[in-house]
C-alpha cells in the first residue's frame, strides 16, 4: 500500500510523491521563545516527529527543519512576544530566547522527540530575509512606505487558497491594528520600521526595523530545503494568515509552488474547553512531567489521529498510563526471557505473528499516518506476546529477538513510546533477580511439600505482579500487565 496522506492545500487525500526520489524535506514550524512549552506544543511536536519517523522506517533520507522564532512574532496587541517576554522577566530579549530555547529541547527531550536536523533562528537569518524582501518589491509584490514594507495582496492573485478565505472576506486587522500607510487593509507586514526605543532591530535598505513574522519562515524553509520542498507542518491555528501569507509570499518571489504538501496539527483541550495561554488554562510540559511519565503523556497524545482535536483529561491519562505500562511490561518480559531462552530460530508461529502485526501496523500509518491504528496494532502485539509467554512453549532466543525487534522498531524507531533502554530497566534486572530467586525458593519449598508456604510466595508474587508459571519442565514467571 502506498503511503496517502491529507493534502490541507487541494483538501484531499493523496498519495505521497516526493520532489526528489528517496528524499523528503519537511519544514516544521517551530517554537517562538518567550515561556515554557505546553502540552499543546507537545501535541504538534510528537505529531510530527511520527512523521519523520515513519519516512525514515520506509527508508526514505528525511531533511527535517524546525527554526526557532525569536523575534518578529507579534501579539494582537502589535507587541513583539519576544520583548513583552523579556520585559516579564526582566532580562535581554536573547537571554530570554537562550533560556526558553534550552528549556524547549530539554522538555521535547524528554518526551522523545527527534532533533530536527536544522534548527534555523529568525534572528540568524535577517540577510536571506532582507533578500527576499527586496526580490518581491523588484517583482512588485511589495511596497514601502516611510521604512514600512507590505506584502501587496491584491497582486497575488492565488492568495486564499489554503484557507479558502475570499481578499473580501479577510477582516482588517486579523493580528494587529492596521497600519494607515497601507494601500488594502489585507496587506501583511514584510519588515517594521523599528523606534529608537525598539530592543531587537536591524539595518535594511528600508532603515532600521525588523522582520514579519512570515517572512522568517519563508525565508529559513526555503534556504535549507528549496522550492518546491516536499511537506510543510504546523498547527491548524497557524493555517491563516501565517501559513497563508508563507505562500503568497515566496511563490509570488519565485514563481514556483512554495510546497507541495501542508499538514495541518489539531488543537488540544483540556477537559473540552481548547486550550490558550490567553485563557489561563494551559499545562506546561514541565507541570504535567511532575503528574505523569513523559512516555504516558506521548502515548496520550498518539491516541488521537494528528489532524484531530485531542481532549486532555485525568481519565485519558490514566488510560494511556495503564496502556504503556501493558506494553512496557511485555517488552520487559520478552527481554528478560531472551537472556535466560535456549539458542534458535523463530519459529513459523512467531515469525507470522510479527509480519502480522508490521503488516497491519504499516497499513494504518501509510492512511495519513493513523497513529491510533498503529497504537491498536501494538496492544494486540502485546496480547499476543503475552499468550505466547504464558502458553508454557519453549521459545527460543529467535522467537523473542523477533518479538523485541517487531517492538524495537514500531513501538521504538516509529511510534517512540519504548526507549532502546526502559528508564527503569536496570531496576528491573534486580526485580527479575529477585523473582528467579523467590521462584527457586517456592520449588524447593514444593519439593519439601510444604504446600502452605510455596502458596504463600506464590500469592505474594501475584500481588506484586508476578505470574508464576508451573510445567513439567519446572517453574517460571513473568510480569502481569498492569
Amino acid at each position: 500500500m502506498a503511503l496517502r496522506l491529507y493534502n490541507s492545500l487541494t483538501r484531499q487525500d493523496e498519495e505521497f510523491k516526493p520532489v526528489t526520489d528517496g528524499r523528503v524535506h519537511i519544514y516544521v514550524c517551530g517554537p517562538t521563545v518567550y515561556a515554557d512549552a505546553h502540552v499543546g506544543h507537545g501535541k504538534t511536536y510528537v505529531n510530527f516527529d511520527v512523521v519523520v519517523r515513519y519516512f525514515r522506517y520506509k527508508g526514505y533520507q528525511v531533511r527535517h527543519v524546525e527554526n526557532i522564532t525569536d523575534v518578529g512574532h507579534l501579539l494582537d496587541s502589535g507587541e513583539d512576544r519576544i520583548l513583552k517576554g523579556a520585559a516579564r522577566e526582566r532580562v535581554e530579549p536573547m537571554e530570554l530566547v537562550e533560556r526558553f530555547t534550552r528549556r524547549f529541547f530539554e522538555d521535547m527531550d524528554r518526551l522523545n522527540v527527534t532533533r530536527p536536523d536544522i534548527s534555523p533562528r529568525a534572528s540568524g537569518h535577517i540577510p536571506e530575509q532582507i533578500e527576499l524582501i527586496k526580490k518581491l518589491i523588484a517583482r512588485g509584490y511589495a511596497y514601502e512606505v516611510d521604512g514600512n514594507v507590505y506584502f501587496d495582496v491584491p497582486k497575488y492573485e492565488q492568495y486564499g487558497k489554503l484557507s479558502g478565505r475570499r481578499i473580501e472576506e479577510t477582516e482588517a486587522g486579523t493580528r494587529v491594528e492596521v497600519e494607515g500607510d497601507k494601500r488594502h487593509p489585507a496587506d501583511f507586514a514584510l519588515w517594521k520600521k523599528a523606534t529608537a526605543e525598539h530592543i531587537m532591530k536591524w539595518n535594511s535598505p528600508w532603515g532600521w526595523g525588523y522582520p514579519g513574522w512570515h517572512v522568517e519562515c519563508s525565508a529559513m524553509s526555503t534556504k535549507y530545503l528549496g522550492q518546491p520542498f516536499d511537506i510543510h507542518c504546523g498547527g491548524m491555528e497557524n493555517k491563516f494568515p501565517h501559513h497563508e501569507d508563507e505562500i503568497a509570499q515566496s511563490e509570488a518571489a519565485e514563481g514556483v509552488p512554495f510546497c507541495t504538501y501542508w499538514l495541518h496539527n489539531g488543537m488540544l483541550f483540556i477537559r473540552g474547553e481548547e486550550m490558550h495561554k490567553s485563557l489561563g488554562n494551559f499545562v506546561t510540559l514541565r507541570q504535567a512531567y511532575e503528574l505523569y511519565d513523559p512516555m504516558t503523556i506521548r502515548l496520550f497524545i498518539l491516541t488521537a489521529h494528528y489532524r484531530s482535536r485531542l481532549d486532555m483529561t485525568d481519565e485519558a491519562l490514566d488510560g494511556a498510563e495503564k496502556g504503556r505500562q501493558r506494553i512496557w511490561g511485555a517488552v520487559r518480559s520478552i527481554r528478560q526471557r531472551l537472556s535466560q531462552a535456549p539458542e534458535g530460530e523463530a519459529s513459523a508461529e512467531v515469525v507470522e505473528l510479527v509480519a502480522k502485526a508490521r503488516a497491519a501496523f504499516e497499513e494504518a500509518m501509510d492512511n495519513d499516518f493513523n497513529t491510533p491504528g498503529a497504537l491498536g496494532t501494538l496492544y494486540d502485539l502485546t496480547r499476543d506476546a503475552n499468550t505466547l509467554l504464558a502458553s508454557g512453549k519453549a521459545l527460543t532466543t529467535g522467537d523473542l529477538a523477533a518479538l523485541d525487534q517487531a517492538y524495537r522498531q514500531l513501538g521504538g524507531d516509529v511510534l517512540g513510546i519504548i526507549p532502546d533502554a526502559l528508564e527503569d530497566e536496570g531496576r528491573a534486572d534486580l526485580s527479575a533477580k529477585l523473582a528467579d530467586l523467590l521462584v527457586e525458593t517456592r520449588s524447593k519449598l514444593r519439593g519439601a511439600k510444604q504446600w502452605a508456604m510455596a502458596d504463600y510466595v506464590r500469592d505474594q508474587l501475584t500481588e506484586l505482579g508476578i505470574q508464576v508459571q508451573d510445567s513439567p519442565d519446572g517453574s517460571s514467571w513473568r510480569y502481569l500487565e498492569r
